[in-house]
């Protein structure tokens, strides 16, 4: 299955737009793992066991791995996914961006060696800095458009022409960028106003849409927002509320909790925005 088909089935098989993002934060984890040999690899692993019932897709975060050397503990972890839960796809959150024969390596790195079934991409040096990604033709490429940090208006809120930035990425991810088929947008879930322009402009696009939890993004107005047509087409990520719901032993249940939580949040402004 292609990624898109991969987070479509999983979407309608548990009724979820949830993905969990994994950003194992060494001063964040609970202390009663700080004896445990690979405390990351346990704690991702207990996260996405409690975590998989709920979600259409996990997201682990690159840079929560490569600065202490875990870049093996995230091989680890994603094998681990794909083994155990083959239905849920796993989306490398690296933000790469750059053209010719590094992003082909940046390429092989995110398909070959973490084997993810997508990865985030920054779009700004143009196409040659996601064609190379489109030689692995069943993956996603991911591409930034109108982020949740406030300093994304910065560049992407610029007008060209009658558009802004993040429309006319939009416009060609819908259109003349997307050769297999396989791209999404990451638009954030803290503005609802510029996912429905996005919505406007690529209504066949999956979003990614970070921002709700800890960032404080309305889940209503966000799914009112983004439904595609079929009543989904959004990987709505939620990363420290979940992960960190509690310090304690009890982390992973914690987890869990608000997961589900998190999932019928969802599923209720679901059910008021196709009302």
């Amino acid at each position: 299955m292609t990624f898109t088909e991969l987070i479509n089935a999983r979407t309608d098989a548990v009724d979820s737009m949830l993905c969990v993002g994994l950003d194992p934060d060494l001063k964040r984890l609970p202390a009663c793992l700080s004896s445990d040999p690979d405390p990351v690899w346990s704690f991702c692993k207990a996260i996405v066991d409690a975590t998989a019932p709920y979600v259409c897709a996990f997201k682990p975060q690159f840079a929560y791995f490569a600065p202490d050397r875990r870049e093996a503990t995230l091989e680890r972890i994603i094998a681990y996914i794909r083994q155990t839960y083959p239905d849920i796809p796993v989306i490398l959150d690296a933000k790469r961006g750059d053209i010719g024969s590094t992003a082909k390596l940046y390429a092989r790195e995110a398909f070959e060696r973490y084997n993810a079934h997508a990865v985030t991409l920054s779009p700004y040096m143009g196409f040659d800095t996601i064609e190379p990604y489109f030689e692995f033709a069943d993956r996603g490429v991911i591409l930034l458009c109108r982020t949740s940090n406030p300093g994304g208006a910065d560049i992407e809120e610029l007008r060209v022409g009658e558009e802004f930035v993040y429309e006319r990425i939009a416009r060609l991810a819908q259109g003349p960028w997307n050769k297999t088929g396989q791209i999404g947008l990451v638009v954030g879930a803290t503005q609802p106003a510029e996912i429905a322009r996005v919505r406007a402009v690529a209504p066949d696009v999956p979003l990614l849409v970070p921002g709700i939890g800890a960032q404080g993004g309305d889940v209503d107005a966000a799914v009112a927002a983004g439904l595609d047509k079929h009543g989904r087409g959004m990987i709505i990520n939620s990363s420290r509320a979940v992960i960190y719901a509690s310090s304690g032993e009890d982390f992973a249940q914690a987890a869990a909790r608000a997961a589900c939580a998190t999932r019928d949040a969802i599923r209720d402004a679901k059910r008021k925005a196709l009302a």
